[in-house]
């Protein structure tokens, strides 16, 4: 399908999508996997996170979630969503570009939820609308890769200590970007690489602490990031260039994560990228 010419300023909000994603909302259907499980998902108020906050509330989770200040309404439904499954909701305002406010994060998450067994490294940050390296000026530099890489490193490194204590795990929002990367999306297209890298090196190093450590890699999925960062002309064709001929709805790549997160189903499961592209190859 294609999108209507329309256009945000970031970071983006659910509202004026149109039309409206598919957060699972009505279709995912919880099988308790994630009973008794506490989660903490970064960028949880939309989009991916919001999907995957609906799908581990409804498997069984306690779920808190970050959320940006200009988020609040978007983070509010999240809750409310939440909340509907019948799962504590933990909503976090938090700026994750500041080391000491993702430690405040993880220290207030397991506050709330009484420790920790998932952590989902999600929130992101991408800017579409300049034209390749000469104009990804610092200040847009400094924000992919803050949001991106150095949040996700400092999350992890406040969030070990409680996974070892309940052998738990973390998953990583990856991008088919790190495998066939625009080029104008340079920079965020690097951060994704990276995180590949990340999650590769983290289970190595976490896996004798008994932590699994794997990341999604998505396509091009319908989420306020898109409308808040692509440029008109590239939105009304998102994700026409995909095998299946179509962009992906945030329902669609929440089951990823929790697969990723069931003991059961992934105990063996860790180092790997799992990819929900349409098709795209993800080697």
């Amino acid at each position: 399908m294609s999108f209507p010419a329309q256009q945000q300023e970031p970071p983006g909000l659910t509202a004026p999508m149109d039309p409206q994603p598919d957060h699972g909302e009505l279709s995912y259907a919880g099988h308790a996997r994630l009973e008794g499980k506490r989660a903490l998902i970064t960028g949880g108020d939309s989009g991916i996170g919001r999907a995957v906050a609906i799908a581990y509330a409804r498997e069984g989770a306690d779920v808190a979630f970050t959320y940006m200040t200009e988020e609040v309404e978007d983070a509010k439904q999240t809750a409310a969503l939440v909340e509907e499954a019948g799962r504590r909701a933990v909503a976090i305002e938090a700026d994750l570009r500041d080391s000491s406010e993702c430690d405040r994060v993880v220290r207030e998450s397991t506050e709330a939820l009484g420790g920790l067994d998932v952590l989902v490294n999600n929130a992101g940050f991408q800017m579409a609308r300049g034209g390749g390296l000469e104009s990804i000026d610092d200040e847009q530099l400094d924000r992919v890769f803050r949001t991106n890489l150095y949040a996700l490193f400092w999350m992890t490194r406040a969030a070990v200590p409680h996974l070892r204590e309940s052998k738990g795990c973390i998953i990583n929002n990856a991008s088919i970007q790190a495998y066939e990367p625009s080029t104008t999306l340079l920079d965020y297209a690097a951060t994704k690489a990276a995180i590949n890298n990340a999650t590769v090196n983290l289970a190595a190093e976490l896996g004798p602490d008994g932590i699994r450590v794997n990341a999604v890699a998505p396509g091009p999925i319908w989420t306020p990031l898109q409308p808040a960062t692509q440029p008109v002309e590239k939105l009304e064709k998102f994700g026409e260039d995909t095998p299946l001929g179509r962009a992906g709805q945030p329902a669609e790549v929440a089951p990823a994560f929790v697969f990723l997160a069931v003991d059961q189903e992934a105990g063996y499961v860790s180092g790997t990228v799992l990819g929900v592209t349409g098709g795209k190859p993800v080697f």
